[in-house]
């Protein structure tokens, strides 16, 4: 699917361009793709301006909201599959995406793109192949593109999240001239689709699995084993765990998930939000 290239507004960007308006600017200058640049609209009464396109100014937009041009007005970066899918403005200019309610990924202190940032340093993706598991908006195949992976193979299994991602400027667009065809990005199971990668095909490998009980299967001890198979030895992966469970329960699944792993054949530490682990 082809990224989209129109304007992105939020309540507080919609009420900035009416407000220039209301004040006489002819022109308002802010940010109309979540930050990723600045830009300048020009103003008339009527409808504001922005690459040879005319738009109307919004109603008041819903909070905690991306909205997107869809050819008559603008609308919810959201969409129903088998739950709700919408994507998310952070203070951070790079959104995060929500699934029912239920937020994806890390904003409260950091970016999102710069939380990838820091776990994809821990695998040294410079020159080497990267596997990415579970590509959700791309954060981490957008840092193995800036830190010099020679190649990418990115999964992702939803194709609501896939639709997510053409709006996201942030999320890096495998068509892209400029990554010279590193990024492959292929919607399907990864816990299906990796029986069918070489043995020791990658050099490393990032996993950033959706909860336990949401997808189970991709916490497995078949799933380590396949990690590992596919993974050279002394490749490195990290998996995401967070602390699920940890105040509720007491379970520790950091813990339990450094068992599989060492089962596997990994030496296993853990690192920032996950576990770091280097095929013996």
């Amino acid at each position: 699917m082809p990224h989209a290239t129109g304007p992105l507004l939020t309540r507080e960007i919609a009420d900035a361009l009416r407000a220039a308006r209301d004040a006489g600017d002819g022109t308002w200058t802010g940010s109309l793709d979540l930050d990723r640049s600045t830009t300048q609209a020009a103003l008339s009464p009527v409808h504001w301006r922005w690459q040879d396109r005319e738009f109307p100014y919004p109603d008041r937009l819903k909070d905690r909201t991306i909205h997107y041009w869809d050819g008559e007005a603008f609308v919810p970066a959201s969409r129903y599959g088998r739950a709700l899918y919408k994507l998310v403005p952070t203070a951070w200019g790079a959104p995060t995406f929500e699934i029912d309610g239920i937020k994806m990924l890390p904003t409260a202190k950091v970016s999102p793109f710069e939380d990838a940032r820091a776990k994809v340093a821990l695998v040294e993706p410079r020159g080497r192949r990267v596997l990415d598991t579970c590509g959700g908006l791309g954060y981490f195949a957008a840092g193995c593109l800036e830190a010099g992976a020679a190649q990418i193979l990115s999964f992702e299994k939803s194709e609501d999240v896939l639709w997510l991602r053409t709006l996201n400027p942030w999320s890096p667009d495998p068509d892209a001239p400029e990554h010279g065809g590193r990024l492959q990005l292929r919607h399907s199971d990864v816990s299906q689709a990796i029986a069918q990668l070489p043995d020791a095909g990658v050099d490393a490998i990032l996993h950033d699995p959706p909860r336990f009980g949401i997808a189970g299967e991709l916490y497995s001890q078949a799933f380590y084993d396949q990690l590992a198979r596919v993974l050279r030895r002394g490749g490195k992966l990290f998996h995401y765990t967070g602390t699920p469970n940890r105040l509720t329960s007491g379970r520790d699944v950091p813990r339990e998930v450094s068992r599989r792993l060492e089962t596997a054949g990994f030496r296993t530490q853990r690192a920032l939000d996950g576990v770091l682990a280097q095929r013996r």
